[in-house]
This record gives structure tokens, C-alpha cells and sequence, in this order.
């Protein structure tokens, strides 16, 4: 054997000695998959903060994966379903799914349903055309029964708006397109409208930024008339700065949008330490978390308090034990509430 392939098989031996020093204790560490919506939504683009900092409060037994979904509503039921142990969804996600309804209707789980567990943002969904045709809408009547992208279907942003025309008395006709395409479907009339969505008043989806990066868009508000309706439906709007969303001018002063509650909810059987532990990795580092997403911020203000409003929207869905045990360290915990399981 001459020296140069002693060098190598040497060498082979002591990266293979490595590997196999390494590798079992790799083998040994847990997987939690983490559930989201496709990879240009909110959801995704902030999976990768919060899976680091579940990844720390679990000592490092665990490894966090993002596995991406075509919806929110497809990353619920990949939870449920036994695919995920962590899965996007919101408060207005959560209601159709325990009455059996729209996408869930005659839906039965593989492994079990959803409980509430960790709500962790609002989101704000309202109306957008491209410029050059804004005049010829002046409010949301405008686009009953017209071809509208109201986000991916099955987004949660998405049935917040179907429950926004259904308050309203209107005709939702959704056309569904890919996101990249949005720009141009609002250009060429394929579609009249996009449902247009901020999180904490501030962050635009990454299919959004690219939208108005390509194009230039006006925001239509609902009318005074239509405000009132959906406040008596507690759908109550909120104002959005433009210029805390946008990098353009939209054509309002201030944006009318319709809020709901984002959250990431496992099913009953997840251990209650592991949600305990990651609610209160969460809490500790809500500053450090609103510092690098701005998305954060109401959570770092009233973290309590969004758990709180998250069970509220839905009270007769159970809570997980790790929430339950949480709040009640925390004076928040409610008695009329069911802990999952019990």
C-alpha cells in the first residue's frame, strides 16, 4: 500500500470513528414536527424563531422541524392526523372544526382534535385592487359575486373573510391562483380583488411584500354602513397605519381591517410538560422575540392576556393541561373552562 493511501485510510477510520460517536446520540433526539401554512405566509416565515426557541427549553432533547402546508387548514389536519405534533390555525379555525363545518364538515381526525394551547398573534385581513381600477370600488359590495383571491384556500385569513361577506349578506366568489401569480391577476382582471392581511398591524405576508414591490395597489375600506354591520356581528374593524404595512402610498389614510387570533395547538395526548415548558420558554423571551418580528409585539405586551382572549373566542373547546397549568400560576385560569382529558 503506498503512503498516500495509508494517509486516506487512516483518515477514513478516524471520520468514521467520529460518525460513530456522533450519530447515536443524534439518533437519540426527539422529533417534534411543526406544522404551518405554505412558505410565502406569515406563519412560515416565523416558524424557524419559535422552533429555536422551543429547541432550547426542551434542553436540546428534541429537534424542531417546519413542515409547510398548502393551508392552515391543511396544517390542522395534518395535526390531527397524526403528521404534525404542533399545527397553525386561529380563532376562527378553531370554530368550524368543533361545529363540524365548512372544511371539517364530516371531518374525522386519525388521531384526535385540536385543543387550545398557545395563541400567539392577531392578524388583520381587508380588501385590495390594483390602482388603476380603485375608482371603480367603493366598498366591499363592489366585490359581491366578482372574481376575488381572498389569500390560498383554507388560509385562516381566508374564512375570516368568508365570514366577513357572510355577515355582510354577500356573495363570496373565490378564485383560487398562486400566490406568486397575484401581481398580474390583479393587473390583467382575472381577478378584481386580493385579501390583503397584516400581522400586529405591521407585517405583510412575504407573497404581499412581493405583490406590492411588483405593482402598485390601493386598500378599500367597507362603508360606514357595512362597519356597523359587522360590529353588531363582532367583527368590529381596526385601523391600520398604512406606512407600518406598506412601502407605498395605498389611497387611505388609515386601513379598516377585520382582526382574528393566530395560534399553534397540538392535540390532548402531547405530554403537559412539554406545553408547559414551551408557553413558559415563550413568555420569558416575548421581548427578545417582538425585537426580531414586530409581529410580536402584542404578545410581548399582554401575553396572559392573548391566551385568555384565544379560549374566549371559543370557550367550549378544551384546554390543553400545559396551558391550564400555565394560566393558573399566572391568576388567569378560568373555572368554567375543561382542561382536555379531564
Amino acid at each position: 500500500m503506498s503512503k498516500t493511501s495509508k494517509v486516506v485510510s487512516v483518515a477514513a477510520i478516524l471520520v468514521a470513528f467520529m460518525l460513530a460517536s456522533i450519530v447515536p446520540a443524534n439518533a437519540q433526539r426527539k422529533s417534534i414536527r411543526w406544522a404551518t401554512s405554505s412558505t410565502g405566509s406569515y406563519g412560515y416565515k416565523v416558524a424557524a424563531q419559535m422552533g429555536k426557541v422551543l429547541e432550547d427549553a426542551l434542553g436540546g432533547e428534541y429537534t424542531v422541524t417546519i413542515n409547510p402546508y398548502p393551508s392552515t387548514t391543511g396544517a390542522m389536519k395534518a395535526t390531527m392526523d397524526g403528521g404534525a405534533e404542533i399545527g397553525y390555525t386561529a380563532d376562527v379555525g378553531m370554530t368550524p372544526l368543533y361545529a363540524g363545518e365548512g372544511a371539517f364538515k364530516d371531518y374525522k381526525p386519525g388521531k384526535s382534535l385540536m385543543v387550545h394551547t398557545w395563541y400567539a398573534y392577531p392578524m388583520e385581513s381587508f380588501m385590495a385592487v390594483h390602482a388603476s381600477k380603485a375608482d371603480q370600488f367603493k366598498s366591499l359590495k363592489d366585490f359581491s359575486g366578482k372574481p376575488v383571491f381572498f389569500t390560498p384556500a383554507g388560509f385562516m385569513n381566508w374564512l375570516n373573510f368568508m365570514r366577513v361577506f357572510k355577515a355582510l349578506g354577500y356573495e363570496f366568489k373565490h378564485v383560487q391562483i398562486g400566490e406568486a401569480a397575484q401581481a398580474d391577476s390583479l393587473q390583467s382582471g382575472t381577478i378584481v380583488g386580493a385579501v390583503a392581511y397584516t400581522t400586529a398591524g405591521r407585517s405583510l405576508a412575504s407573497y404581499w411584500r412581493e405583490t406590492e414591490l411588483r405593482t402598485d395597489i390601493k386598500v378599500i375600506n367597507p362603508s360606514p354602513e357595512e362597519i356597523k354591520k359587522l360590529e353588531e356581528a363582532g367583527l368590529a374593524p381596526v385601523e391600520i397605519e398604512p406606512s407600518d404595512a406598506f412601502s407605498k402610498d395605498v389611497g387611505v389614510k388609515k386601513i379598516l381591517g377585520v382582526p382574528l387570533l393566530f395560534g399553534y395547538n397540538v392535540t390532548a395526548d402531547m405530554p403537559e410538560e412539554i406545553v408547559y415548558k414551551m408557553l413558559s420558554a415563550f413568555y420569558k423571551e416575548r421581548e427578545n422575540m417582538a425585537k426580531v418580528e414586530p409581529g410580536f409585539r402584542p404578545l410581548a405586551r399582554n401575553f396572559i392576556g392573548m391566551q385568555v382572549n384565544g379560549i374566549k373566542a371559543n370557550p367550549h373547546v378544551p384546554v390543553h393541561a400545559g396551558l391550564a397549568k400555565f394560566l393558573k400560576e399566572h391568576n388567569a385560569w378560568n373555572d368554567k373552562w375543561k382542561i382536555a382529558g379531564k
